[in-house]
């Protein structure tokens, strides 16, 4: 694929201006005959930097498999999936990740894909069952590789490895250094591109503040922290708050709605589609706090946060990098608050630039101006995001200022509305039929 023909679809459909100077070096490797290391921080831009270069090898779109794409979580996949199939006109591109209807991943596979994004486990099942013919592959993408053999998936990519014969290129992107990689890879030549240290302005754009809790369970000192900061803005910014434990997200998660704070709740244990909303809700306003374990501190296409807050103080220097890195991306600023507990160490890689005090005057009860429709169609039953949109004006009676972020799945969609507006709403569109179909309609 012409540079020429897909930096101006990069432009137009992500929004961006010009390519910063990582992605630039990136795309200058690209011609050259050796595989690539590419050493970045979260929030740098490392996805775009590797799929421009991966754009530029492809050969026209055939139906036959020329690229596939490895990633740790199933929102990585998603992620890295959306932006290919904006950018990269002409070809297909297909996602294989558990939680996903394997029926719907066959079709797929079996109608032809240029580009396969996927998990490694998902990936080597469909290889096991000759669901896929990946050996024309000439492009292998190892997205965050760092993150798939800390989850141990070493075995699972040694063994599709082996089965990718016609590999001429792989890219592999890590945000950690390693001493010596795994043999199964022979890499050829490789050249490391290390953006690791070229994060120097993080530590202006990043305000870390102290937070003492009188008790050792800080859920009450949480939520005073919270109306604290909502009523120093008026509103409650996208917060994260990090926990260290599956029950921790849950028990926090409660209490939170307890005291009425919009809250969503994301973890490894819920089923795919809670996942979806869970992230959907925070992006769309609707839910402005997410509570959630370190499974989103990689990975997630989040939004706008304003706010990181550790519940719990992460257990290793590189999980605080990464949770951190929710936060204050590309040239943004962004506040994270550490709460202490009266019998706490703190962590030596913790290191504070204020204390915030909490008072207990100063509340402030933040509320949601959003809130989400649930519609029962997706992708799969051929609904897009404009069918929503009109059906919204149309049936609906709204304003477009009054419909937020709409996000289409394979076979459910949410959109954003204001809460004003929702009020009403389902009765004006109750049995009202969405491109020609009844489909169930509610708010979450």
């Amino acid at each position: 694929m012409r540079e020429k023909e897909f930096l101006p679809l990069v432009k137009g459909k992500l929004g961006i201006n010009e390519l910063n100077p990582m992605q630039l070096k990136m795309m200058q490797t690209a011609t050259e005959a050796r595989d690539i290391i590419l050493l970045s921080p979260t929030g740098s831009g490392k996805t775009l930097a590797f799929i421009l270069p991966m754009l530029k090898m492809l050969k026209p779109a055939t139906g036959r498999l020329q690229a596939i794409v490895i990633a740790p979580s199933r929102e990585l996949v998603l992620q890295i999936a959306g932006i290919i199939r904006n950018v990269a006109s002409g070809y297909k591109t297909t996602v294989l990740y558990g939680g996903h209807k394997v029926e719907d991943e066959v079709n797929s596979l079996q109608a032809g894909t240029d580009i396969i994004v996927a998990t490694p486990g998902r990936l080597l099942d469909h290889i096991n069952r000759r669901n896929i013919d990946v050996l024309p592959t000439r492009i292998l993408v190892l997205d965050e590789f760092d993150k798939s053999l800390e989850l141990g998936f070493e075995k699972e990519m040694k063994k599709i490895v082996e089965r990718l014969k016609n590999v001429s290129r792989i890219l592999l992107t890590s945000a950690t250094k390693a001493d010596v990689l795994p043999s199964f890879l022979r890499l050829n030549n490789p050249l490391t591109i290390d953006y690791l240290e070229d994060n120097s302005g993080l530590k202006e754009r990043l305000r870390v503040h102290r937070v003492d809790s009188d008790s050792n369970d800080k859920l009450a000192s949480l939520s005073l922290l919270l109306e604290n900061i909502a009523a120093d803005k008026g509103e409650l910014p996208r917060s994260i708050i990090f926990v260290n434990h599956r029950e921790s997200a849950e028990r926090t998660a409660k209490y939170l709605k307890s005291r009425g704070l919009p809250v969503s709740l994301y973890h490894g244990a819920l089923d795919q589609r809670d996942r979806e909303t869970a992230v959907a809700q925070f992006n769309n306003g609707s839910r402005p706090i997410l509570v959630a374990t370190d499974l989103a501190a990689r990975g997630l296409d989040i939004e706008g946060v304003q706010n990181i807050i550790h519940y719990h103080q992460p257990l290793t220097a590189e999980t605080y990098t990464h949770r951190n890195g929710r936060t204050a991306r590309v040239d943004r600023s962004g506040d994270v608050y550490v709460l202490i507990g009266p019998e706490e160490d703190i962590k030596d890689y913790i290191e504070f630039d204020t204390t915030r005090y909490l008072d207990s005057e100063k509340r402030f009860k933040p509320e949601s101006t959003m809130e989400t429709l649930y519609f029962s169609a997706g992708k799969r039953e051929k609904l897009s995001k404009g069918d929503i949109l009109g059906f919204l004006v149309k049936e609906g009676g709204l304003e477009t200022s009054q419909i937020g972020k709409i996000d289409v799945f394979d076979h459910y969609a949410l959109a954003a509305v204001s809460s004003q507006s929702a009020e009403n709403l389902i009765e004006r569109i109750k049995g009202k039929k969405i491109k020609g179909e009844k489909r169930l309609i509610s708010i979450l």
